[in-house]
């Protein structure tokens, strides 16, 4: 595929998401509202994005107040849409439910556009994380030269659809995203970079070169059945436990965005009981089971890069 095909299936796809969304807070506009509960957080500001985070202040929004922002933050995907000092690194967060009456025709009619909007929104992401063959320092200006302004995290953000739920609990997670990686497959995605000829500020190409193969050498280095993670920490999110009595289990997700909640009428749901979000303060977090970690040495500190080998 030539670049201008990429481009114009790019363009395409995101003319399509924004269309699906638009209609989707139409059709939700028009759907008995039971119940909706929204926690405003703090803005990460320019500058900010890697600040450590020790406590956070939750506002609350609540009933039909909170209908029209939830149903906004859905389709505000640029950075325009945010007061100028917004990060557009970090990502907007807005958790919280919003519940709806529906019938058979509503819930089908719901359910499947919001099927159609999540399929856009991986394609958009796999065209640009995967079709276009750019390593991620250099999506960034692929994007926005052909589409300015556009927050990619909330542009790929999945909608949740939750059916007939008893109860939404909201709380904080604090977590690390961890793979797994054999050392052919490390040494294969550090030679791509060696063999990719950028330049990483504030190093020249000839330096930031060097620094790759002293990586690469480090992990020749080591044997072939040596552990290694990468464990690359995700700064405190909100999530969301929820219980469904049929199935007598209680499901969690993350919750960066309002989950929908489809509440059948005519099979006799009611609105579920909507907790509430608590601030955050990291001094005051209990954990209820923190399990022994395996011993662990930081090997390639720029990748979060683990190894159980000693030095």
């Amino acid at each position: 595929m030539t670049r201008y095909d990429l481009i114009e299936r790019l363009n395409r796809c995101f003319r399509q998401l924004e269309a699906e969304l638009f209609a989707l807070r139409d059709q939700l506009l028009t759907t008995p509202l039971l119940a909706a509960r929204l926690f405003t957080l703090p803005p990460v500001l320019k500058g900010h994005e890697h600040d450590p985070i020790h406590a956070i202040r939750v506002e609350t929004l609540e009933g039909p107040a909170a209908l029209r922002p939830g149903l906004r933050h859905f389709h505000q995907l640029f950075i325009h849409h945010y007061p100028e000092n917004i990060s557009s690194k970090s990502a907007i967060r807005l958790p919280g439910a919003l519940c709806f009456a529906v019938d058979a025709r509503q819930y089908q009619h719901v359910s499947q556009r919001v099927a159609d909007i999540n399929a856009l929104k991986q394609e958009l992401e796999r065209i640009v994380t995967v079709e276009t063959g750019l390593e991620p320092e250099q999506r960034f200006e692929f994007v926005h030269s052909h589409l300015r302004g556009l927050i990619t995290l909330s542009a790929y953000r999945t909608i949740n659809v939750l059916t007939d739920p008893a109860s939404v609990r909201f709380g904080w997670a604090n977590k690390h995203v961890i793979n797994n990686l054999t050392r052919a497959e490390l040494l294969a995605r550090l030679e791509k970079s060696l063999n990719a000829g950028r330049a990483v500020a504030p190093y020249s190409k000839q330096q930031w070169a060097g620094h790759i193969m002293e990586e690469i050498a480090q992990v020749r280095r080591l044997p072939e059945n040596a552990v290694l993670k990468i464990k690359r920490p995700v700064k405190v999110q909100p999530i969301a436990r929820v219980w469904y009595p049929a199935q007598q289990k209680q499901v969690q997700h993350p919750c960066p965005s309002p989950l929908i909640v489809l509440c059948q009428s005519d099979r006799g749901a009611q609105a579920p009981a909507i907790g509430v979000l608590n601030h955050y303060d990291a001094a005051n977090v209990r954990h209820k089971y923190k399990p022994q970690a395996q011993t662990l040495r930081l090997l390639i500190p720029r990748l979060h890069l683990y190894t159980d080998q000693p030095e």
